[in-house]
């Protein structure tokens, strides 16, 4: 199992538009500290042939991920 799998298993359970997750709940579902560059955007980023790891596991649910700037959070957003 890759280390962002988990959270991409809790985005295939939601039904909502749009919801926030913390930094502290993303690491509560993987199971595992987030490096110091997710703070920056582009870790987050949904980079069409990007293959970071947050990327390579959300590719295929219905969610894209930003960071919501100046927090400790990301912003899962419905493609679809």
């Amino acid at each position: 199992m890759a280390k962002f799998d988990p959270l991409a298993n809790y985005c295939r359970q939601q039904t909502l538009r749009e919801f926030e997750l913390s930094f502290h709940k993303i690491e509560a579902l993987i199971g595992a500290k987030l490096p110091a560059s997710a703070l920056q955007p582009q870790y987050w980023a949904n980079v069409v042939d990007g293959t970071g790891p947050v990327r390579s596991a959300m590719r295929d649910t219905a969610y894209e991920t930003f960071l919501v700037k100046d927090s400790r959070r990301v912003r899962f957003q419905r493609k679809f």
